[in-house]
């Protein structure tokens, strides 16, 4: 089976640096790349656009709320008219700095508090998902399990690659667990990698409650500001390689 090895990179703005993106670049398969909302600025975007077109790794926009100290990780009620066309805006940076790079933005994903918020709540991501469509209709929509971005996804006619965070717990439905319960990030890197090889072994997730969650997943997301990330990416694409699958980017799968 070919699995997609993804991080969220670019999360840096102007001399401020977050996590380790050149040493994750050379582990991954793709990359969100964040577009200057939530994180990121436009020279960062192009140097990592840069160096994943150097490296043989698909880019794509990582979307969130206009909240840059925050990190996009906290809800902001805002106009959903309005919200689509910050989606379309930030779409749109990536697109242009790929471009003029030689490269291709192959995906896009929403970010925090903005994905959260779409993947629990229908109404949410069927403008939002149609406001990627309407942008580009060949991007792939990079999420965790949720009904309700698959559901906006497939009315208009967009592919979903599920993504397993393999740091992140899981409630009953597939949705992620609200970040302010104890142990909604999972740590302790044994408990990450029992999670690939399970996914890996049986296609399923503990859920936080204890139960056993099927999950269809076709990417595994590394979170590329947690500490240890590099390492965990290293030993994570060591276990994925060692039970027979190969890293391949969710573009170039193909059952995508």
């Amino acid at each position: 089976m070919d699995i997609d090895l993804n991080a969220d990179l670019g999360e840096g703005y102007g001399p401020w640096r977050m996590g380790e993106d050149e040493a994750l670049l050379e582990l991954v398969s793709s990359a969100n790349v964040a577009c200057g909302f939530h994180a990121g600025d436009p020279v960062i975007m192009e140097r990592t656009v840069r160096t994943a077109r150097a490296r043989g790794i698909d880019v794509g926009a990582h979307v969130g709320f206009p909240d840059r100290q925050g990190f996009g990780r906290r809800p902001m009620q805002m106009d959903t008219a309005e919200l689509a066309s910050f989606v379309v805006y930030q779409l749109g940076a990536l697109a242009g700095i790929a471009r003029a790079a030689g490269h291709r933005m192959t995906h896009m994903s929403f970010h925090g508090a903005l994905g959260n918020m779409a993947a629990a709540d229908a109404s949410l991501a069927e403008p939002l998902v149609r406001a990627v469509a309407d942008f580009d209709s060949t991007l792939i929509v990079s999420s965790s399990t949720s009904r309700a971005i698959e559901g906006a996804a497939a009315r208009c006619g967009l592919r979903v690659a599920t993504t397993f965070l393999a740091d992140r717990a899981y409630d009953d439905q597939g949705l992620l667990v609200p970040r302010k319960l104890p142990d909604s990030v999972i740590k302790d890197e044994a408990a990450v990698l029992e999670r690939v090889r399970r996914l890996l072994r049986d296609g399923t997730v503990t859920t936080y409650s204890g139960k056993s969650l099927a999950m269809n997943a076709r990417s595994i997301l590394l979170h590329g500001d947690t500490p240890g990330a590099v390492a965990l990416a290293r030993t994570i694409r060591n276990e994925v390689e060692a039970a027979g699958h190969r890293i391949v980017p969710i573009s170039r799968q193909v059952h995508a």
